[in-house]
C-alpha cells in the first residue's frame, strides 16, 4: 500500500422504511387483541405481536412482512375467515398470502390440538420462504417464552398449553426439525439453539426429581 492515508468511505445501509401502512397495522392489530392476554399472564397479547415483528425486521423482512408478523394471529384469534378478507382489504394480497400461511385454524371452535399442529407442520412443508420467515420468527419467540417461564415456574408452565408437556416438546422439536429442512431463514439457528436449551432444562428437571 503506497504512503497515503486511505479514507474509510461510508457505504449507505440498505434499509426497508416503514410507512403509514405499518403504523396503520399496527393501530389495527393492538386494537384487534385489546382484550386478549398470553397465556395465563397479564402481558398484553400486542408484546407478542411487537416481539415476532421485531425478529422478522432484524432478519432482513420487508414492511409487508412485518405487518404480516403484526396481524399472524389475527385470523385464529380475532374472527376467522371474515378477518382474513379485511386484512386483504386493508393491507393487500401479500400479507393476507402470509397472516393465511401463519394461521393454523380458522374456524370456530377449534380442530383438536393435535390435529391442528400436525395438519400445520404439513402445511410447512410447502410454505414460501415469506411464510416460513413469519412462521419462524412466532415460533422463535414463543420458545424463548416458555424456556423464560419454564426456567421461573418450572414443570407448572405446561399447563398453559393444550399440547401439555409431551406434545408442546413433540411440537417445537418438530417445528425445529422442518425449519432446517431448507436454507436461508437467518431465524433457524437461533430456534435450535432455544429448543436445545429447553431440552436441556427438562432434562435437568427430570434429574432433580
Amino acid at each position: 500500500m503506497s504512503g497515503q492515508s486511505a479514507e474509510r468511505v461510508s457505504m449507505p445501509c440498505k434499509s426497508h422504511r416503514l410507512g403509514q401502512r405499518f403504523h396503520d397495522a399496527f393501530l389495527f392489530a393492538s386494537t384487534s387483541h385489546a382484550e386478549q392476554t398470553r397465556k395465563q399472564t397479564t402481558t398484553p397479547y400486542i408484546a407478542h405481536l411487537m416481539s415476532v415483528s421485531a425478529l422478522v425486521l432484524e432478519a432482513g423482512g420487508d414492511e409487508d412482512l412485518a405487518i404480516a408478523a403484526l396481524l399472524h394471529d389475527v385470523v385464529e384469534d380475532c374472527g376467522g375467515k371474515p378477518m382474513l378478507e379485511e386484512v386483504r382489504k386493508r393491507f393487500g394480497p401479500r400479507v393476507a398470502y402470509v397472516v393465511a400461511g401463519c394461521t393454523d385454524s380458522d374456524t370456530y371452535p377449534k380442530p383438536p390440538w393435535r390435529q391442528r399442529k400436525e395438519i400445520y407442520l404439513e402445511h410447512l412443508q410447502t410454505a414460501d420462504a415469506d411464510v416460513r420467515l413469519v412462521s419462524a420468527a412466532d415460533k422463535l419467540h414463543n420458545a424463548r417464552e416458555i424456556v423464560r417461564d419454564y426456567r421461573a415456574e418450572g414443570e407448572v408452565v405446561w399447563q398453559r398449553f393444550g399440547g401439555k408437556r409431551e406434545g408442546t416438546l413433540w411440537y417445537y422439536r418438530a417445528l425445529a426439525e422442518e425449519f432446517r429442512r431448507t436454507p436461508g431463514n437467518r431465524l433457524v439457528d437461533e430456534l435450535d439453539r432455544v429448543i436445545a436449551e429447553l431440552d436441556r432444562l427438562v432434562q435437568r428437571g427430570e434429574s432433580a426429581r
